[in-house]
């Protein structure tokens, strides 16, 4: 029997960068973007509120760049504060590299199983779905899907009573599968 999990964001993830005017560094974006254009230049920033200070930071999304080069789609969806344009720029590996920023998902996903009906089979083949690249502990995941205790997951996987192609111990952000034998 395939079963399918899927693990979803609930909301954007903290930003870690360090604050300037506190010890914190911890931000939390809430999708607002600032545009400013200069003659044909266009610049644009993610803003971000440390949560120590409340001070306001700016990730640079894009910078010094022909106004015609850029989509109006784009814009327009800078232009509107779009909360789905903010996750997926802090998701975009380039932006994060420019900024110099490194993302906490802690707290800001969830796992759906589709319900525990799955629980009472001998043999449960799990297919387990990203819908955005968070990188969690698949024993994580399986203790979680499962009922079980992270000690009783590597437990089963040192007995070879769970078994995937991808490797089951550190983090992990893309598709795989799993077959778990009771």
């Amino acid at each position: 029997m395939l079963t399918s999990w899927v693990v979803m964001p609930t909301c954007l993830p903290f930003v870690l960068r360090r604050c300037h005017g506190c010890a914190s560094e911890r931000f939390r974006a809430d999708g607002k973007f600032r545009v400013n254009a200069h003659h044909k230049l266009i610049d644009a920033w993610l803003l971000v509120l440390c949560t120590g200070c409340g001070e306001t930071a700016k990730l640079t999304v894009l910078e010094r760049m022909n106004v015609r080069s850029v989509r109006p789609e784009l814009l327009d969806r800078l232009h509107g504060n779009d909360p789905a344009l903010a996750a997926e720029l802090l998701q975009d590996p380039v932006v994060r590299r420019r900024n110099r920023i490194a993302l906490d998902w802690d707290n800001a996903w969830r796992l759906d199983t589709g319900g525990s009906d799955h629980l009472d089979h001998e043999v449960i083949d799990v297919s387990v779905r990203f819908a955005a690249p968070i990188p969690v502990r698949p024993v994580r995941l399986i203790a979680e899907g499962c009922g079980l205790s992270r000690a009783e997951v590597e437990r089963l996987i040192k007995e070879g009573k769970l078994v995937s192609a991808v490797r089951l111990s550190g983090r992990h952000s893309g598709d795989f599968t799993f077959t778990l034998k009771r």
